[in-house]
């Protein structure tokens, strides 16, 4: 497929995606400040993650320009930005503040126990399968918070999200830095790494990187679904 192909299936897998019953529960239920730091300690684990996942990408690859593509892009998350001098889970604990959150408790909660499975899941699939397939699988997940695929739609979900924290919570936009920030930088990241899909996957192995990217997607319901469950039992 050429990069332009690449990026359709994977724009029309996103919004099918953030149009799930799932995604719209997510968006609908009121946030509280005890639900905001569940939502808030929980994305925290999942930003963490990320970075391992990354990793894993990374080792796998034997292409040089990708691998710098991924330093470049880690670079920024985990060392420096525009939106932060040192690294994104700074942003976190800055947003953390506005809900009451020390920086201990804001980055070291325990997961929910689906959290912890779908992290594992994660893990697998960026670990133990074909570097493709786990660079789609990471390219698709911020490919979510997209405004340029999502607009019609409300934007991508930084952006909604970042509108539900300041409408429910009474926050400013400089309260909220992380999604602030996701709702501008992801518009970069979320493409970043199509090119290289052109390049490297051969056609008779572009159905399985595209049902990793499905599968990927699948695991990021099942985390909407964990976090919806237990922001709805609290007050």
């Amino acid at each position: 497929m050429t990069e332009q192909e690449w990026l359709e299936q994977f724009r029309e897998l996103v919004r099918g995606s953030e149009q799930s019953g799932t995604r719209k529960r997510y968006y609908g239920i009121k946030l509280t400040k005890p639900r905001a730091q569940l939502e808030l300690t929980q994305n925290a684990l999942f930003i963490r993650h990320r970075r391992e996942c990354w990793g894993y990408v990374y080792a796998n690859c034997t292409e040089l320009r990708v691998k710098q593509a991924i330093l470049a892009h880690e670079h920024e998350e985990l060392v420096r930005d525009e939106y932060s001098e040192s690294g994104h889970l700074d942003l976190v604990v800055r947003q953390a503040r506005a809900i009451d959150l020390t920086p201990e408790e804001a980055l070291n909660a325990a997961p929910l126990p689906l959290m912890r499975a779908v992290f594992y899941a994660w893990s697998w699939l960026t670990k133990e399968r074909p570097w493709p397939e786990g660079l789609a699988a990471l390219m698709i997940t911020e490919m979510c918070s997209s405004n340029r695929l999502l607009e019609d739609l409300g934007g991508g979900n930084a952006l909604r999200k970042s509108r539900k924290w300041m409408e429910d919570l009474g926050l400013s936009w400089e309260e909220i830095p992380n999604l602030a920030a996701h709702s501008k930088a992801d518009d970069k990241h979320s493409e970043m790494f199509v090119s290289f899909l052109a390049e490297y996957v051969p056609g008779h192995q572009e159905a399985r990187v595209l049902q990793a990217a499905r599968e990927s997607l699948e695991l990021r319901e099942i985390k909407a679904r964990a976090i919806c469950e237990a922001m709805e039992k609290l007050p």
